[in-house]
């Protein structure tokens, strides 16, 4: 079942009520499903290969902690902010501030920026552990069984 936007993100707490999640794509629902987004989100961060160490270790922190207390919701909500550390390092890697696109809709010519594209490595091995790990694996499809 593919991610449901016209829930009520306002005044749902997913924590609650983890029924009403729904995996999705990709990082679908990354900055609407609370109380995970306000926990995770100020630890989100990848202007250096420093910080983006020191984020994405305290992300996948709170992905093992989400998984020893049996939230799924939380797990995978976690992997969803490392798998953004990393797409979004890997555009501003590849694209000065981040522009894939200029004024007219054409897409800018490359130009790597090193120091990006090394927190994208730094994000996409915390993300990679995340997402084939097996105990979220087992519970996502448990999950998308359970409530689609």
């Amino acid at each position: 079942m593919p991610f449901d936007y016209d829930l009520d993100f306002e005044s749902t707490d997913f924590r609650k009520h983890p029924e009403k999640y729904r995996v999705g794509r990709g990082e679908q629902g990354v900055l609407l499903v609370e109380p995970y987004k306000s926990e995770i989100l100020p630890e989100w961060r990848f202007k250096t290969p420093d910080i983006a160490e020191k984020s994405s270790n305290s992300i996948y922190c709170m992905f093992l902690k989400y998984k020893k207390e049996n939230d799924f919701v939380g797990m995978d909500m976690a992997r969803k902010f490392l798998q953004m550390g990393y797409t979004r390092s890997r555009r501003y890697a590849n694209y000065p501030g981040g522009k894939k696109y200029n004024k007219d809709g054409e897409i800018n010519e490359r130009e790597i920026d090193e120091q990006k594209a090394e927190s994208a490595a730094i994000f996409e091995t915390k993300w990679t552990l995340a997402r084939e790990d097996e105990d979220y694996l087992k519970r996502k499809k448990e999950h998308q069984k359970n409530y689609g």
